[in-house]
């Protein structure tokens, strides 16, 4: 069964859980400009740039995507620790890629200057990188 990745505007109790463990394991420089996971999850909920990965009904990734007329930036990705280098962060990439096409707009990566892991991602699923004004 494949990871369906899907906005989420609405939590259930379970989604809400969920999302408190995807984020509970990432570092600090992951939240700006939130101040940390509770914030950002209320946050994102609240204005709906919140995008989930789903699997046999369970979140294991999220990230947030800004939507811009002419550019989506997709940041704050994070996927839960146990399930991590499993491929959920590149269907959530790949994905919100998709739906920034779909209506008519680019995809690029938004994270802190500096940050490997954001570079790696980037460069391996060939998607622009944006750095965050400090």
């Amino acid at each position: 069964m494949p990871i369906i990745v899907e906005p989420l505007n609405e939590a259930t109790y379970q989604d809400q859980q969920d999302l408190q463990k995807i984020y509970r394991d990432a570092p600090d420089w992951l939240f700006a400009p939130f101040a940390g996971e509770v914030q950002l999850i209320e946050g994102c909920l609240r204005d709906g740039s919140l995008i989930a990965g789903r699997f046999n009904d369970r979140l294991l990734g999220a990230g947030r995507l800004q939507r811009q007329q002419d550019v989506w930036h997709l940041s704050q990705i994070c996927v839960r620790k146990i399930t991590r280098r499993r491929g959920v962060a590149e269907r959530l990439v790949s994905e919100a890629q998709k739906m920034a096409l779909q209506s008519g707009a680019t995809l690029r990566l938004l994270a802190p200057a500096g940050h490997l892991e954001a570079q790696a991602l980037a460069a391996k699923l060939n998607v622009p990188l944006d750095v965050l004004p400090i």
